[in-house]
């Protein structure tokens, strides 16, 4: 077998190629590298795996670093015995400053072998990738949370040297995989103390590439993750008497429902910015020489700019961060093929702007659909709403400087995420939650929650570096 190596990139990954020369793996980097590929090759999806099963090799590990009982505290609950989870909490000098929280999921998507090119629960080292569900969404940042307080506590004891910090560590299930427990909401109500921190360190944040690494791809952007939106659904449902099929008439459910989604399908919520993704636009768009990029920092000075709001709406991620947004989903309807329909459905996927309740969107949806035999219910409540944390100085500051020092020449941009994470818990108790840079992806997503998942190499050894650093600025 040959010994494992990382991609070095003569500019970091920064205005040159993303691939470069081989080199040996340091004893540090191998051990790191091993550890991860236990936590991938432990199946934590709902359907076969077991969060719990990952936490006690994760216990161990801590232990063998020199953890004791009073600084580990497993939790559980009697219904879901399998989607355990761990808090790790190494001690800081300083009586003044509050902990920070290293926050991860151990939960996967489901992922099935007959999908996959490869066996989605080996950790396979391929063309510059590691391959492995749960390698990107989070096993690489979780891995990088234990590696670095293990060494942390082993190197502080041979130096005489602790965290000025206290830092904390939590890692939960249910983020990916279930409705009915969430671990970071249970800790949150019943174990509070555990994660209490003036804030809280994790996923949301990375680095984007113009193109695939294979193909002389180069990072251009890292973000930090400040704010998401919040994920609801609604259902839209339409009713009728009914009848035989062989006399039909004009009032048919199914139809009434298709002419409401039509109309949803044409609708667009109104354009909102915020301290986040203003600054996104505003610093993003300036790093760009195209057209796109004038119109990013046109609509960060004037979000009335209708010409340059008309072409970010062509990009869907730009038209997604721009408001909140509304999709159908899943549909049904109907009970027989010789009966006209009684009842037809379709699940709204929403993703709120942060400061919009949903009970306003919801009123918004009956207004588009615009008939009122026809119901709009809030289907769900996976939490509360989601609230854009500040873009404090002190947070934002350190991460820039070593965004400069790591992948120089690449802008660090502030973003708000259209997706949806265990923040949201931990803001709605005054804990502010970010997603650090460090990482960085190509732009097909690298199969994050589909298939064939990976994460390049160089972005994983980069990022345990940057966010090694950037903990130790936290907190020593």
């Amino acid at each position: 077998m040959r010994k494992p190596f990382i991609l070095l990139a003569s500019t970091l990954l920064g205005a040159g190629s993303a691939l470069a020369a081989e080199a040996p793996l340091r004893p540090d980097q191998q051990a790191y590298r091993a550890l991860l590929k236990e936590m991938v090759e432990t199946d934590t999806s709902i359907t076969t795996g077991s969060c719990t099963a990952l936490a006690d090799k994760i216990e161990g590990h801590l232990r063998s670093a020199g953890f004791t009982s009073a600084e580990l505290h497993r939790f559980a609950v009697p219904e879901f015995p399998k989607e355990g989870g761990i808090v790790a909490i190494l001690p800081g000098t300083s009586k003044k400053a509050k902990p920070i929280l290293l926050l991860g999921h151990l939960d996967v998507v489901v992922a099935k072998r007959e999908d996959w090119t490869r066996d989605p629960y080996a950790f396979i080292e391929e063309g510059g990738y590691f391959y492995g569900r749960g390698v990107a969404d989070m096993k690489a940042m979780d891995a990088v949370w234990v590696d670095m307080l293990m060494r942390f506590r082993r190197e502080g004891r041979k130096a005489g040297k602790a965290p000025k910090r206290t830092i904390k560590l939590a890692l939960t299930c249910g983020e990916e995989t279930s409705t009915a427990f969430n671990g970071v909401e249970w800790l949150t109500k019943n174990r509070r103390e555990l994660i209490d921190a003036e804030f809280a360190l994790n996923e949301g944040g990375s680095g984007r590439t113009d193109k695939p690494l294979e193909d002389g791809g180069r990072v251009v952007v890292q973000t930090i993750h400040v704010g998401e939106k919040t994920p609801v659904n609604y259902r839209i449902e339409a009713t009728n008497p009914g009848g035989h099929s062989s006399t039909p008439v004009k009032e048919n459910a199914i139809y009434g429902l298709a002419d409401a989604l039509a109309r949803l399908r044409d609708f667009d919520f109104p354009l909102m910015l915020n301290d986040t993704t203003r600054a996104y636009f505003s610093k993003a768009g300036a790093a760009r020489g195209d057209a796109m990029g004038k119109a990013m920092v046109a609509i960060a000075a004037n979000p009335a700019d209708a010409q340059a709001e008309a072409l970010l709406n062509t990009d869907r991620a730009f038209h997604s961060m721009l408001r909140t947004t509304c999709v159908a989903t899943l549909l049904d309807g109907g009970h027989a093929n010789n009966a006209l329909p009684q009842r037809a459905g379709a699940n709204i996927n929403c993703r709120i702007f942060p400061g919009i309740l949903a009970e306003d969107v919801r009123k918004t949806l009956e207004t588009v659909v615009s008939d009122p035999k026809m119901t709009v219910v809030r289907t769900d409540n996976r939490g509360p709403d989601a609230k854009a944390p500040p873009l404090n100085p002190a947070i934002i500051g350190p991460a820039e400087k070593l965004v400069a020092k790591y992948y120089p020449g690449v802008p660090m941009v502030p973003v708000m995420s259209s997706g949806a994470t265990d923040g949201v818990f931990l803001s709605a108790v005054g804990i502010p939650s970010y997603g650090p840079p460090g990482f960085f992806g190509n732009p097909d997503g690298n199969g994050v929650h589909g298939l064939n998942e990976r994460v390049s190499i160089q972005s994983v050894f980069t990022g345990r570096d940057l966010l090694t650093d950037l903990v130790t600025a936290y907190a020593f």
